[in-house]
């Protein structure tokens, strides 16, 4: 807009006004004089009055078109975080050993980072922070319109930005006419952040688990099983196969050598047990030691999954949170004022060696055309 002024006042400048010498005289063309623009300095000290008007009409300009009843000021608010390690709880808290990726206090590296600006753009999160603080009312979208979201995330993204620093921390910068909400929604998306990703690890942390806990109730219902039938076998005086049987086997000898017919009786009885039921006994005895000793890795996994599944640790160190502005850090009125002033001057300079140009050889033209 301003350049546009420019442009236009110069040319009333240069087709009224004959006192900045804009039209070179024909005695100066006749002598073979003509404007170098290679000259600079000339340059600007001839027409030092249209470009010092110019100048004026720059910064009036720019600082007047600058004030807040044309730009809304904005108060902007940042959280500063850096990402936790990715690990599971289980596995930091539970393992005898960890490593330093598994160590709940150690920062995340480039992945982390990766990870945590990856969430912070999704629409999770955006949509949330667009619910609870009813975006679109705050920046004046009409819920009739046809393209009101296109509109809306538009203005989100204008407003809020994610990026990474140079330490490898994530920034969360939220510009806003309210500082006060501005200084809410960044602290809030910093909040939502460890929601977020919690709930992305538990899906997968719950199908996991239930997927142990199925193998361990299953096993363990085997186990119970196998106990069962031992106690059984012991009602039926099947405790100890080797044990029982060589003192069944001494006892029946020595009841031959005395003669003893109902000693000899019952203790074949025992044996004729001890024979039918024993070879189950030994298979029972032997998998039942295997399957206790997978229902003790089992349980320790399942102890682990149910951790995983259940609780969350958050997913951030904060080292800043958001805190309401108390000056404006939108428009920067000096640089606005700095660039307009000089692509004003810029293109004023351009406008007048055209024009200069133009007229020059116009002059030249009409000259010639005279002289034959």
């Amino acid at each position: 807009m301003l350049l546009v002024t420019s442009f236009g006042i110069l040319r009333i400048i240069f087709t009224f006004d004959n006192n900045f010498d804009f039209v070179p005289m024909i005695d100066n063309i006749k002598k073979g004089e003509d404007f170098d623009s290679s000259n600079i300095v000339i340059f600007l000290y001839k027409w030092r009055k249209p470009l010092f008007i110019v100048l004026l009409i720059a910064l009036f300009g720019s600082w007047f078109f600058s004030l807040p009843w044309f730009i809304t000021p904005k108060y902007k608010s940042t959280v500063i975080m850096f990402p936790a390690s990715s690990s599971s709880i289980s596995r930091s808290l539970l393992t005898e050993q960890s490593t330093k990726g598994q160590d709940i206090t150690a920062f995340g590296e480039d992945n982390q980072a990766e990870q945590l600006l990856q969430i912070l753009n999704s629409n999770k999160i955006r949509n949330r922070v667009m619910t609870k603080f009813n975006l679109m009312k705050h920046y004046d979208i009409d819920s009739t319109s046809k393209f009101k979201y296109s509109d809306l995330f538009k203005e989100y993204d204008n407003n809020i930005t994610f990026r990474r620093t140079e330490f490898m921390a994530v920034q969360i910068s939220v510009y806003d006419t309210d500082p006060q909400m501005a200084a809410d929604i960044a602290n809030t998306i910093a909040s939502l952040l460890d929601s977020v990703k919690n709930d992305m690890m538990r899906q997968r942390s719950v199908k996991g688990f239930k997927v142990v806990e199925a193998e361990y109730n299953s096993l363990k219902s085997e186990v119970e099983t196998i106990v069962d039938s031992i106690i059984t076998l012991g009602s039926l005086g099947v405790n100890d196969v080797d044990y029982q049987s060589q003192v069944l086997n001494q006892q029946y000898a020595i009841a031959l050598m005395n003669g003893n017919k109902t000693a000899q009786a019952a203790l074949q009885k025992k044996l004729d047990v001890l024979g039918k039921y024993g070879g189950i006994y030994m298979s029972l005895k032997n998998s039942l030691e295997f399957k206790t000793e997978q229902l003790t890795l089992l349980q320790s996994k399942y102890k682990e999954a149910k951790v995983d599944a259940e609780e969350s640790l958050p997913q951030k160190f904060v080292v800043s949170d958001a805190f309401k502005a108390e000056k404006k850090s939108y428009p920067v009125r000096w640089l606005i004022v700095l660039v307009s002033t000089f692509s004003s001057l810029f293109l004023a300079i351009i406008v007048i060696m055209v024009m200069d140009k133009i007229t020059t050889y116009n002059t030249h033209k009409k000259f010639l055309l005279g002289q034959s």
